[in-house]
């Protein structure tokens, strides 16, 4: 493993700080940041914003001009070595006359695997990979989760009263948390690549899944699990504000303002929810919000497709046995006793309501 100083750990900090600048624009591309220094002198900095426009590497190059020679660059991914819709950001930096050059990780794609420090080191310049990886890969969770698992990473989100109650006997939800709560699923919306529901949902509250209160560069896909194609033409889901996509089994005709993909059933007769996050990650999208009801939420966490839960609950006591409830899951008497995949990564207070993140630690 490398030796790294507290310089370098210092300067890669900040390469990840200015990678999260692209949290909501960069998909289907992964977060990059890049800083070039001299003698541990910030003299160049970048961040990748979109796919199509100039990499972390190239923007931070740009800034350095002539002070890039025989600087240190330090990248939070491995450098790209092929041409895409972009030229290599390791030849640019072979260009610049870089004489070292810290990578937070080594780049999964297939497309770079190694190639890009492979292609530095061959130019002579010192190479160092490892610093800080943790950060990186929580960075690009998703991007690494469509690349090393070939589905997105799935985000379940969740609203509830103090008493676990999601909605009134009659089906009214509007607003169980407050302003601050809501302004937050925005952002959560925002950061993730699509947001998907299931047809109960677009019944009953008719969502538009759209991104509100701030702009962004790429509003999410709008993704709906309709099996027999039921949902109506008025929808707020097909008024164009956002792309939609909807997953069928239904022959039925196409509906306008949507892509519609006929998937074939699973051995239940049922839209296969393993073949839809293949075919999302096959379609570019590595961070995946799901917003649906009990029913669709829990057949996620049966088959231990959730990798995060974000829970909104509120200080309200909502009552009644008939009251829809967060997950309708058979028993667990194991858990009783067993350790929880489950653990808290943090708690936060936004106004009078409570936000946990909770992350499925795999065994």
């Amino acid at each position: 493993m490398p030796q790294f100083s507290p310089a370098d750990h210092a300067l890669m900090q900040q390469a990840i700080a200015l990678a999260w600048q692209g949290r909501f624009s960069t998909s289907p591309n992964p977060r990059v940041g890049c800083v070039i220094a001299q003698g541990g002198q910030i003299v160049g900095q970048g961040f990748h914003l979109k796919a199509g426009e100039p990499h972390a590497e190239v923007h931070a190059l740009r800034q350095a001009g002539s002070a890039a020679q025989g600087a240190t660059a330090y990248v939070t991914l491995e450098p790209c070595a092929h041409h895409g819709r972009t030229p290599p950001c390791a030849e640019a930096l072979i260009r610049a006359g870089v004489r070292r050059v810290v990578a937070a990780m080594q780049d999964p794609n297939p497309l770079v695997a190694g190639k890009g420090l492979a292609m530095l080191e061959a130019a002579g310049i010192q190479v160092a990979c490892g610093l800080m990886e943790r950060e990186a890969r929580l960075l690009n969770r998703g991007f690494l989760s469509r690349i090393e698992r070939g589905r997105p990473f799935v985000k379940l989100k969740t609203a509830a009263s103090l008493d676990g109650k999601t909605a009134l006997a009659g089906g009214q939800s509007q607003w169980i948390t407050g302003a601050a709560a809501r302004h937050d699923v925005q952002i959560q919306r925002a950061e993730s690549c699509a947001v998907l529901t299931g047809i109960g949902t677009a019944l009953a509250d008719n969502p538009r899944l759209t991104v509100r209160d701030f702009p962004t560069l790429r509003p999410p896909l709008r993704v709906l699990l309709d099996s027999r194609l039921r949902l109506p033409a008025g929808s707020h889901l097909l008024d164009g504000s956002a792309p939609t996509l909807i997953y069928t089994l239904s022959d039925s005709p196409a509906l306008a303002a949507a892509e519609i993909c006929r998937l074939k059933a699973d051995a239940q007769g049922r839209l296969s929810l393993n073949a839809v996050l293949a075919d999302l990650a096959g379609r570019g999208i590595g961070e995946l919000m799901l917003e649906a009801g009990a029913t669709l939420g829990s057949a996620f966490l049966a088959q231990d497709l959730v990798d995060e839960i974000v829970c909104y609950q509120a200080p309200k006591l909502l009552g009644g046995t008939q009251s829809s409830t967060l997950f309708r899951l058979p028993e667990n008497p194991a858990a009783l006793s067993c350790e929880s995949n489950w653990h808290t990564i943090s708690v936060e207070q936004l106004g009078d309501d409570i936000k946990w993140v909770l992350q499925n630690w795999r065994g």
